[in-house]
């Protein structure tokens, strides 16, 4: 993509705009109909969702006023096809928001997410609308004629409606309308202070050469580019002496893990523990605003609390279910992660005396010093064996192996940044999946983590021609320096293994229509999908085919990877405990059957809430909620838990390829099946299909070394 082109988007210029009209409104002629990032600004993102807003209003009126009667073809089925230009334009400005992190189109989503809130209320309250969809869900049963995916989407379709206000009346529907308005606005704030503050000045670590002893050259390398650029942005002379650690993933994880100075491990933490507690964006205001909502609107539907609500249409189904689930695990990991910790801390205390005292800031470094001490491991050892692009083409051959999918890279597709790559997705039979957008590299202002996304979500026209998907995977991995190599950490291969599997799922979808195409499963399914991805990492047969020292050409040794199992099971029983106090968290905050009160410590809130799964003692002025991004903007509210509920189904899914041959054609098969129904099928019965009996958690026990 050219310089231009880049500029039209990350610049609300007016002389970039089309004269033939919005690129994102009219039909795309780049190939395949794709984005076309090259000729769109921001301008014309936000012009394009205000007029997806007043198209797909017109198509809604086109149902509501049909004279004839309510029918799946001309209500349901209609509805799930109507939006197609709003869609377009918010999967485009919300992705690019996350990616790019530029403030002109941070403003346009503050700007349109108001407008988006209320189309979305209006559809969802429309009586003459939810008086049709009832009407067809009502008499779905004199309708032989239609597929059990059109039954699905019948039920689905009314489920959420219902839920979502459609049966409320007179004030309560103004009311609905209000708080929803309110949710969207906050969560808006929420979102964007969390990723203002990763990128303040106040959440950086300036060290010295001395204090970065024990951390590893390319990470150095990283930290001394990192400074460079920063003060030569501010205007400031470059201090070779200097280095820069920031809160992002790929410098404040390898810090953590390998910095021998104890203060600056601590101080970092503390950089790191205190986002959005106070200052320019502060959330803890925010959060408490939220779960009040949340309550006030399950409360209006109902029900005693938001989880209550949230939790209809899940696999868990109700409060109860998550907290057996998450009680189970607890019982199960507290005395292991207890052992642990004392190991961990009788090591440290061999050379820092008997007075040391774990501390959070020193987990990550002591159990790795005990891990390489242990069995001879460190990651480091592995990272020589998963160059970057090796590593992509290993892990778009995992679904080569077991799918029989093939990717062909296309340099004409259109992208919004040059470090993107565009990948044509085939099935084995030939034909086309759809489109796989990569995001590897780490970029200032690009939201912290990994995801996946789409920018078009698959479907089926009444012919049963295929619209392809347009799939997208973001991570954060370190960009080169010079014409070094990119080597990743066996963690980092795993994010790449757990976003494909998302991409996966959406690329692989079979589905007729959106609203039950790909990704869009009951939220503790989807986890599955991306979770199961992660076992292969250890699996010699996978790694062999790509995993070769960038300078030798050997392949990973036996004893290395064996090495890796081991450690990792020495960490599970506290990693799992971790996930266990951000599910306890999220729970609490959306269990409160009465409003949180403004004068309510988030820090004594957050503290009593985690407190069945501490790990350490709770450190002043640290605290996770107010930039728990999952949960109060990223649509984990009440289902955090969807990570050890997916993790106990990917276990015992992989249990069957272990039993099978993990690369058995007849599970792989079983499993592709699921891949490809996306939300068509009840999970339950399309879980049970594929294994023959519902998971326990005893495949994930085995697997953690806790049995």
């Amino acid at each position: 993509m050219n310089s231009l082109a880049l500029m039209c988007i990350m610049t609300v210029t007016e002389g970039c705009k089309q004269e033939s009209g919005n690129p994102l409104v009219k039909p795309s002629t780049a190939p395949y109909e794709a984005i076309p990032f090259d000729k769109i600004t921001v301008a014309d993102m936000e012009d394009a969702v205000m007029e997806g807003i007043r198209l797909q209003n017109e198509e809604i009126a086109v149902i509501t006023d049909n004279q004839e009667e309510p029918t799946f073809e001309n209500t349901v089925a209609a509805l799930d096809r109507s939006g197609e230009v709003l869609n377009r334009a918010v999967l485009t400005l919300s992705n690019l928001e996350s990616a790019l992190g530029d403030t002109a189109i941070m403003n346009v989503m503050a700007k349109v997410t108001p407008h988006l809130s209320l189309h979305s209320t209006d559809i969802l309250l429309n009586h003459k609308l939810w008086e049709r969809i009832k009407s067809v869900h009502d008499t779905k049963g004199e309708r032989k004629d239609l597929s059990p995916e059109a039954l699905r989407l019948i039920d689905e379709t009314y489920r959420n409606f219902a839920e979502s206000g459609a049966n409320l009346e007179g004030e309560k529907r103004e009311k609905y309308r209000q708080i929803n308005q309110k949710l969207s606005d906050l969560t808006v704030k929420f979102g964007q202070n969390v990723t203002n503050e990763m990128s303040s000045p106040n959440r950086r670590l300036w060290v010295t050469e001395a204090e970065t002893a024990g951390i590893p050259q390319d990470i150095k390398a990283a930290a001394r580019s990192e400074a460079k650029t920063v003060l030569e942005s501010e205007g400031k002379t470059d201090d070779e002496s200097l280095y820069l650690f920031t809160v992002f993933s790929p410098s404040y994880t390898p810090f953590m893990k390998y910095a021998d100075n104890r203060e600056k491990r601590e101080e970092l933490y503390k950089i790191y523990n205190s986002r959005n507690n106070g200052g320019e964006f502060d959330n803890t205001q925010v959060l408490k605003d939220i779960a009040n909502t949340r309550l006030e609107l399950a409360q209006l539907m109902d029900k005693q609390n938001f989880a209550e609500y949230q939790l209809q249409g899940t696999m868990a189904g109700e409060p109860s279910h998550v907290m057996n689930l998450l009680e189970e695990l607890r019982v199960n990991y507290t005395e292991p992660m207890k052992a642990e910790l004392k190991e961990i801390e009788e090591y440290a205390q061999k050379t820092q005396g008997k007075n040391f005292k774990l501390m959070p800031w020193d987990y990550s470094y002591w159990a790795n010093k005990l891990k390489n001490d242990r069995y001879a491991f460190n990651d480091e050892d592995m990272k020589p064996y998963f160059e970057l692009n090796n590593t992509i083409q290993g892990v778009l051959g995992l679904a080569t192996r077991l799918y029989g999918y093939t990717f062909k890279e296309n340099k004409d597709v259109p992208v919004y940044h040059p470090d993107v790559k565009v990948f044509e997705v085939y099935d084995a039979d030939g034909s086309l999946l759809g489109l796989l957008y990569a995001d590897f590299y780490y970029r200032a202002g690009k939201a912290p983590g990994a995801w996946m996304t789409e920018f078009r979500t698959e479907t089926k026209d009444d012919q049963g021609n295929r619209k392809i998907p347009l799939i997208s995977i973001v991570t954060n991995f370190s960009k080169p320096v010079g014409n070094e190599p990119v080597l990743l950490t066996p963690y980092e291969v795993e994010t790449f293994l757990h976003e494909f599997g998302h991409a996966l799922h959406g690329l692989s979808s079979q589905a007729t229509y959106a609203s039950l195409s790909g990704t869009n499963v009951y939220h503790d399914f989807v986890e599955l999908f991306s979770q199961f991805n992660e076992n292969f990492l250890t699996e010699k047969e996978f790694l062999d085919g790509f995993a070769r020292h960038y300078k030798t050409g050997e392949k990973m040794p036996e004893e290395l990877i064996e090495k890796f199992v081991s450690s990792n099971q020495f960490g599970a029983a506290y990693a799992c405990m971790r996930q266990l106090g951000f599910g306890y968290l999220d729970m609490a905050y959306h269990t409160v059957n009465e409003p949180i009160q403004d004068n309510v410590s988030v820090e004594v809130f957050e503290e009593n809430a985690q407190n069945p799964v501490r790990i350490f003692e709770v450190v002043d002025g640290t605290v996770t909620s107010p930039s728990f991004g999952h949960i109060f903007s990223g649509g984990y509210a009440a289902g955090y838990y969807g990570y050890k509920w997916a993790e106990v189904l990917d276990a015992d899914a992989f249990a069957a390829f272990q039993e099978e041959g993990v690369f058995n054609p007849a599970p792989a098969k079983r499993f592709k099946k699921m891949l490809q129904s996306g939300g068509t099928v009840d999970p339950t019965e399309l879980y049970r299909e594929f294994r023959g009996k519902d998971a326990t958690v005893d495949a994930l026990l085995h697997r953690d070394g806790i049995k």
